[in-house]
């Protein structure tokens, strides 16, 4: 943190004189700089904003979800602050919400929303898909649980989002292990299948799992699996691929595998088709019009 200094204060006490500040130092908000030769990054950004906040503000929302651990927040994404400020400057966000001692915590330094309240937050003000997301890579990091959150809901109703969040959080799942995972269970959600169970181990004779699928129905053996870029750009991902695909079948799973060139349209014809076949076999008595 200390290489983010807020201007005027180190001039003031004469650490900084204003040429080295504009020869060494850019600008990331007003009065907040970091050194030239420092790499962009979603950290310095929420330092950033919290030093320009006078150290007053609260960090919330995906900033706060990255400091507690949370994978794919976007590096470039607004910092969120609970403060009571109606003209941030481009990159930061605020609002002036109320906060108990519970809420925060602190994390290198700085006033952060705590975990239930990082939750509450993401919820209440990102779109389902992207709340789901970022909920669900805090509920992997963390260990969150609708059920950790719902004091927080309760105490909120009648707040701006509230509702949104309820359903955010009832979609949540930690098993997901990237953004596409979590598109792919709302999309076969939407769709009006059950809901999935996701990171199903599997076994063949052995006393540990050789793999785990992104999620499926176990009843029916049904497997649906989104494939990233590098298991199609790496050989020995794709060597690994082939053989895990093969021992997946060998247990009679039907396994659909999902890609990102997949269109919508073909994805659900192809996990309709699985529930068909399971139809014929009499373990499913009708699947989702």
């Amino acid at each position: 943190m200390s290489t983010i200094i807020r201007a005027s204060e180190s001039i003031a006490r004469g650490e900084l004189s204003r040429s080295s500040l504009r020869s060494h130092y850019k600008r990331l908000y007003p009065d907040v700089y970091t050194p030239r030769v420092a790499e962009p990054s979603l950290y310095a950004n929420t330092v950033g904003a919290w030093l320009w906040s006078k150290q007053r503000g609260v960090v919330s929302g995906r900033a706060a979800a990255a400091l507690h651990g949370a994978k794919w927040v976007d590096p470039d994404c607004a910092i969120e602050l609970i403060l009571d400020n109606h003209r941030p400057p481009r990159g930061i966000i605020t609002r002036n919400d109320p906060f108990d001692c519970d809420d925060v915590v602190e994390i290198n330094g700085m006033a952060v929303a705590a975990i239930q309240r990082t939750a509450l937050d993401l919820g209440r003000f990102l779109h389902r898909n992207k709340a789901v997301a970022h909920l669900d890579a805090l509920a992997a990091a963390t260990g969150l649980q609708t059920e950790h959150v719902s004091t927080l809901v309760d105490r909120f109703k009648g707040y701006r989002g509230i509702r949104r969040c309820r359903v955010a959080l009832d979609l949540m799942d930690g098993g997901a292990q990237s953004p596409k995972e979590s598109w792919l269970r709302l999309l076969l959600n939407d769709a009006g299948y059950p809901r999935p169970t996701t990171q199903i181990p599997l076994f063949d004779g052995h006393t540990e799992p050789f793999a785990f699928l992104d999620m499926g129905w176990e009843d029916l053996r049904i497997a649906v699996e989104y494939d990233g870029e590098h298991h199609q750009t790496h050989r020995r991902h794709y060597v690994w691929d082939m053989e895990r695909q093969e021992r997946i079948r060998r247990l009679g799973w039907h396994h659909v595998r999902v890609i990102k060139e997949d269109r919508t349209p073909d994805i659900l014809r192809r996990v309709a088709a699985a529930w068909a076949l399971r139809e014929t076999e009499g373990r499913v008595v009708k699947r989702p019009a």
